[in-house]
């Protein structure tokens, strides 16, 4: 049982919709499952190796594989996201191997994307609190077209991690307790891929160069080119919203095809999952079925979306909304 629909004449917010779920219903959406993490890795993983292995196998048209290698990479992403929640799997263990492994491939590393949205949580949409607002989003057509890119994103992710390897203070949403764990991560992280590099540096010198290419051509090219999909799926979840304390109205769920809601790990449902972050993935459609009577900021599809932004964007700077 939730809070009544909205009828205008009470506000109603994601904390009354989660006081309005019973006991049962509770404790139903926040079971967390091992098997349902499992296959849902088990496609995503087993996906990227299968593409993998063919395009250094160099079958008939391999090249046309190398961008949905990418875009299973980039949402390699929401992967993380889900891990670092605790929720993708039942056993921790599970959750921090997952989370290790996707954030490594995707450049965040997961203890401090932990802090970091954390923060984003506990401060959605607010612009002096929320890190995610921290750097400057798009507000014109072309700085739209060049976040699209991914570019921005992997010279603050790369900002970042040298920072925080250096010991530089990584931000207010980092406690201060915590800032060896962050350091010495980043210094792992740092340490693993020099030493890929070097590797692949002496493989081309000394050798064939066969595992700079299995570098190149199964990760690090596929995920620079699949990049701009993650973007673009990740615009759809606040931009656009006003700055409000109450997730019913800052945040979106976009209503899209099960295959996208797969490779995201049920994150489309995002309104749902900022309501109560504590679900799990697989849960996410149950509360969805709930709470859908009072969605304030939806959209019909990615596409929508988009063609939305492209509009926003080309209005003048006085008449742009809240981003």
């Amino acid at each position: 049982m939730v809070a009544k629909k909205d009828t205008g004449q009470e506000a109603v917010t994601h904390r009354t919709l989660v006081a309005g779920l019973g006991a049962a219903e509770k404790a139903a959406l926040l079971a967390r499952s091992d098997g349902a993490g499992l296959r849902q890795l088990a496609l995503h993983w087993g996906a990227i190796v299968v593409l993998g292995t063919m395009i250094w196998a160099r079958v008939p048209f391999w090249p046309l594989l190398i961008l949905p290698q990418g875009i299973l990479l980039a949402f390699l992403f929401t992967a993380e996201h889900e891990a670092i929640h605790d929720s993708a799997f039942a056993s921790p263990w599970l959750n921090r191997l997952v989370a290790n492994v996707c954030g490594f491939l995707v450049l965040v590393p997961p203890d401090w994307f932990r802090f970091f949205h954390f923060a984003h949580h506990r401060h959605t949409h607010d612009p002096a609190r929320d890190p995610e607002l921290g750097a400057a989003k798009p507000k014109t057509r072309r700085a739209y077209l060049i976040y699209l890119t991914g570019l921005p994103v992997w010279r603050d992710l790369a900002k970042a991690l040298w920072a925080n390897a250096a010991g530089q203070d990584p931000g207010a949403f980092v406690p201060r307790n915590k800032l060896t764990l962050v350091r010495g991560e980043a210094r792992l992280f740092l340490t693993l891929y020099a030493v890929l590099a070097l590797t692949a540096l002496a493989d081309l010198i000394l050798g064939e160069g066969a595992f700079a290419r299995l570098l190149f051509f199964t990760w690090l090219l596929p995920i620079v080119l699949g990049a701009p999909f993650l973007r673009a799926y990740l615009m759809a979840e606040h931009t656009l919203c006003p700055h409000e304390a109450n997730m019913l109205v800052n945040t979106r769920t976009t209503y899209t095809n099960p295959l996208v809601r797969r490779l995201a790990w049920n994150m489309p449902y995002h309104v749902e999952h900022h309501v109560f972050p504590a679900v799990p993935f697989h849960q996410l459609p149950r509360l969805h079925a709930l709470i859908k009577p009072h969605l304030r900021e939806t959209a019909p599809g990615y596409l929508a979306f988009h063609r939305r932004i492209w509009r926003e964007y080309g209005r003048p700077a006085d008449a742009d909304p809240s981003g």
